[in-house]
């Protein structure tokens, strides 16, 4: 394994040398924190996570490897990983290759052998913040001076880095543990319902629900039209659209939220998940808000309002719909850890959205249940 000196500096003056692996040179994001305990690969390879690095609070990562199959997307689009200790062993029969080495292929930077409990609670007590990293620079000040000219994570359209190029039809369902693979579908079958899927950053796995329960699911750039989308349904050739988790300020994304707005004008049934939630309240003219260090996770209780039941869901956000939602639609969920809104229905419309994972991908499947309401929600139409 090769690994190399790094040097961190953080917004509030922490400054710390540590160990790298992977990609050199000098990289600046916002850093969070994520206190799954599992699927670091999955979490690693979310396009969420783009213009962020992860702490992983789990202190040794790296012990199962990686492969192929468990990957949420086509590359790793985080800015990089801080942990405690980097395993140096792969120690399970599905691993094609070790964390170390996943590194090197995907030419991302891993931070080790530094203290992530202490960077956890400074996250925690001060909130998350920009952070620079660097194998070539060794002095505070220099760190310190690019990180104040940096631009931050508010004011980059990170959509445009991570949605995919060009149209497509998704043809898996979920992971099948008889064959160890993905269940592939009929994507010609004229009993499935097809929906469109805007592609913020969306995980391969969230694909596989909607496929699971019966949708055709046709992904689309962020750069569709949505001229074509509402003839689209209208003609009824799709039958309702599906809104992708994704990264960085939804406020930012003033061009979605317009396309959204003549969407929902169109009454498309449309169903958000993370970021889709949170560019449906500000389409609602419900402007979101900044958590102070955000909800990474994978368990995190949820409280379904409509049921009582509660559900242990995964989480990747920063940003939340505000309490003055409600005037226009039913809050469904709410995260017991914060009492903020999960999920929310809205009044006179056929849209509903959740902000927590509800594919849980890595994590418990408790609440993937919610794919089922978008299919029942279209049937009724």
């Amino acid at each position: 394994m090769n690994f190399f000196d790094v040097w961190l500096y953080f917004a509030n003056g922490l400054f710390l040398k540590a160990q790298g692996f992977g990609k050199r040179g000098t990289i600046t994001g916002e850093v969070v924190f994520n206190t799954s305990l599992t699927g670091y690969q999955e979490i690693i390879s979310d396009p969420s996570y783009a213009g962020q690095f992860i702490v992983f609070c789990m202190p040794e990562i790296g012990i199962v490897g990686c492969n192929e199959k468990d990957m949420e997307s086509s590359n790793i689009f985080a800015k990089g990983i801080l942990v405690r200790r980097l395993s140096k062993i792969s120690s399970n029969f599905r691993a094609t290759q070790s964390l170390h080495d996943f590194f090197e292929k995907y030419g991302s930077m891993g931070i080790c052998d530094i203290d992530t409990r202490g960077i956890v609670k400074t996250l925690r007590d001060s909130g998350s913040m920009m952070m620079i990293v660097s194998s070539e620079i060794s002095t505070k000040e220099e760190l310190e001076s690019i990180l104040k000219k940096s631009k931050k994570i508010e004011e980059i359209d990170y959509i445009e880095q991570v949605s995919t190029k060009e149209t497509y039809i998704h043809k898996e369902a979920n992971f099948n543990f008889d064959t160890f693979d993905y269940k592939e579908i009929d994507t010609h079958d004229s009993c499935r319902k097809k929906i469109v899927a805007i592609d913020y950053g969306i995980k391969r796995n969230i694909l596989n629900e909607l496929s699971e329960v019966g949708f055709i699911v046709e992904v689309v750039p962020q750069s569709f039209l949505v001229d074509d989308i509402i003839s689209r349904f209208n003609n009824k050739e799709i039958h309702g659209v599906f809104l992708s988790n994704g990264p960085g300020d939804p406020a930012l994304l003033q061009n979605q939220i317009d396309k959204i707005k003549k969407m929902i004008d169109a009454n498309i049934p449309m169903f958000g998940i993370c970021l889709g939630h949170q560019l449906l309240s500000n389409a609602f003219g419900y402007d979101t808000y900044k958590l102070k260090f955000g909800q990474h996770g994978g368990n995190h209780p949820v409280k379904n309002m409509q049921t009582n039941e509660l559900e242990i869901t995964a989480q990747n956000h920063n940003y939340n719909v505000p309490e003055s939602i409600s005037d226009i639609a039913i809050i469904t969920h709410r995260n017991l850890f914060d009492n903020t809104i999960e999920g929310v229905e809205y009044k006179n419309y056929k849209i509903f959205s959740v902000q927590h994972h509800p594919e849980s991908s890595p994590g418990p499947k408790e609440s993937n249940k919610i794919f089922h309401k978008f299919i029942d929600m279209i049937a009724r139409v």
